[in-house]
């Protein structure tokens, strides 16, 4: 799965797709409706590859936590605009248990259920390699004289 050209803009809704680069200025695609336009830099454009969750040990990239949910839902969309806060945090502590609740917002977790529902209904997620768990462990340390 290549998220490089997959692209967010800070106050749109969806995702886009990069199509060209101008030297002031991307043509981008909604992966929703297909139409195109311009946006530039001052727009907040990021890139799906360099945004990542927060864990108590480290960030995971929002590529391998795709993944995790394709695998958990069995290839199929997420029925999540019906849940309480409680039950998506809940579902986002099943697929990702050690990510950091007082740096992900539930907004986030929306946002991340919305994009994964973008990508599969655009046929853009894919398993290349095998998926690990990701790392559980709480790191502690001990201030010992």
């Amino acid at each position: 799965m290549d998220l490089s050209k997959i692209l967010t803009i800070s106050g749109k809704n969806g995702l886009f797709r990069l199509i060209s680069q101008g030297k002031n200025n991307f043509i981008v695609e909604s992966l929703e409706d297909n139409k195109r336009f311009p946006a530039f830099q001052n727009d907040g454009v990021s890139s799906l590859e360099n945004i990542s969750i927060y864990t108590h040990n480290e960030a995971v990239e929002l590529e391998k936590l795709f993944q995790l949910i394709y695998l958990k839902q069995e290839k199929k969309p997420l029925e999540y605009k019906e849940w309480k806060d409680e039950q998506l945090r809940s579902y986002f502590e099943e697929i990702l248990p050690n990510y950091d609740e007082e740096k992900v917002f539930i907004s986030n977790i929306r946002k991340a259920y919305l994009w994964y529902n973008i990508l599969l209904k655009n046929d853009l997620i894919s398993v290349d390699e095998p998926v690990t768990e990701v790392n559980t462990e709480v790191e502690t340390t001990t201030n010992e004289p």
